[in-house]
């Protein structure tokens, strides 16, 4: 990524709004991915859970499209992983949210995803068949008994609720692979052009079931700006923040956005959705995203050991 040239020391206003522009940065992927639970509980008023993905998937890649840097060529190696990725990052657990907040709270499930940094690790690990470094294991113990503290009301619950939890448990899983094998595959075509073309497998391959309820939608001003702000901020542009953040600030620093997730995700479901959260799955949240900072103290001090 380019960086931006470097600012006049005589133009008083230059270092004030190149500040601005990197907090934007940081601070945007992250709000808007914790609000995207809440936008997912809006849309599935109006439509079932696999057009809700479908419609997300499709706004997304229609936005992106837009931007000129995600058309670039990519490597012709990447394609097969590439199309991993439509599966694993988009289409595949894309579809498990929506399924889950049908028994689950928006609050709950963004919550939830504070576990994402969590199994990253270990799907890299696994992959490298490397132990990961002390202070990674030391954050893996705490962000995951952190997880299993925000779960457990629900699966003691059981019925309908437990198994939201445990379709969001697999959505995860499938994250913390996506994200081990996207790295190298942005590396090597840049993280816009591949997720282009993932985003375009996953609006193929969801559009079967996701198309079919579009005919049965019950549309409403709310819901129809909740998924157009699904798609196009959550599904596109974030991932354009994101990828811009990287290249100015680092991948380290700028990968900080995610420990917002929970916390808008949380606000919004409670005070905007009127959403209650038993007590011990908010006592949860705070060492899970602990381990999760842990995890990236850690990482920012030790050579990196995974690919």
């Amino acid at each position: 990524m380019r960086q931006t040239e470097a600012a006049d020391p005589n133009d008083r206003h230059a270092l004030p709004v190149s500040v601005l522009l990197d907090w934007t940065l940081l601070l945007f992927p992250g709000l808007v991915w914790g609000a995207s639970f809440f936008f997912i509980a809006e849309g599935l008023e109006a439509l079932a859970p696999d057009g809700v993905t479908f419609v997300r998937l499709l706004i997304g890649f229609v936005t992106l499209s837009l931007v000129p840097g995600a058309r670039g060529p990519v490597d012709r190696r990447d394609w097969v992983g590439i199309a991993w990725l439509g599966v694993l990052w988009y289409a595949f657990p894309m579809s498990m949210f929506p399924h889950a907040q049908l028994h689950v709270s928006s609050a709950l499930a963004g919550m939830l995803n504070g576990v994402a940094p969590l199994v990253s690790v270990i799907a890299a690990s696994i992959l490298v068949r490397r132990l990961p470094a002390r202070g990674v294991m030391l954050g893996l113990a705490v962000g995951f008994a952190g997880a299993v503290l925000m779960g457990l009301p629900g699966i003691s619950a059981g019925g309908s609720e437990a198994g939201g939890i445990l379709l969001i448990a697999v959505a995860m899983a499938s994250y913390g692979i996506a994200l081990t094998v996207a790295r190298p595959l942005q590396q090597r075509s840049g993280a816009l052009p591949t997720v282009w073309r993932a985003l375009a497998i996953a609006v193929v391959l969801t559009a079967p079931l996701g198309a079919p309820a579009l005919l049965h939608a019950h549309w409403s001003l709310r819901s129809v700006l909740s998924l157009l702000a699904l798609g196009a901020l959550g599904t596109a542009l974030a991932n354009v923040a994101m990828a811009v953040a990287a290249g100015r600030l680092g991948v380290a620093r700028a990968s900080a956005t995610t420990f917002l997730i929970p916390v808008v995700a949380l606000l919004l479901g409670v005070f905007v959705r009127g959403e209650q959260v038993a007590t011990l799955s908010l006592i949860g949240a705070i060492p899970c995203l602990a381990g999760a900072w842990l995890i990236r103290r850690a990482s920012l001090r030790a050579p990196v050991r995974v690919p």
